[in-house]
């Protein structure tokens, strides 16, 4: 006979992490953020993205009427590039962990 014993906190914690996991994926599908969305995935001021990077020719952003919209994914990349690539930021770094 077989007997199989089941830990119920790591199923739920293995659950858990796939739903977080999951939704985590959701929120990368979002294809365009508007200006408050910006304003949270950056944690930045208008004032401060106005005049760090909003005018920079390589930052995509469309108008429709009287709304900013800026697509996700070239928005992420590109603030990432501009971090790394602007003098003024250099000295910060990601930390790894061991």
């Amino acid at each position: 006979m077989i007997n199989i014993t089941v830990d119920e906190n790591k199923i739920e914690e293995l659950y858990m992490q796939e739903i977080k996991s999951r939704l985590d994926q959701l929120d990368n599908q979002t294809l365009f953020w508007d200006r408050k969305e910006l304003l949270k995935q950056t944690r930045m001021s208008w004032s401060t993205i106005q005049e760090q990077f909003f005018f920079h020719p390589k930052f995509k952003k469309f108008k429709v009427g009287a709304k900013w919209y800026f697509p996700a994914r070239e928005t992420e990349h590109f603030l990432l590039k501009w971090l790394e690539e602007n003098p003024k930021y250099q000295n910060w770094k990601v930390e790894k962990e061991a």
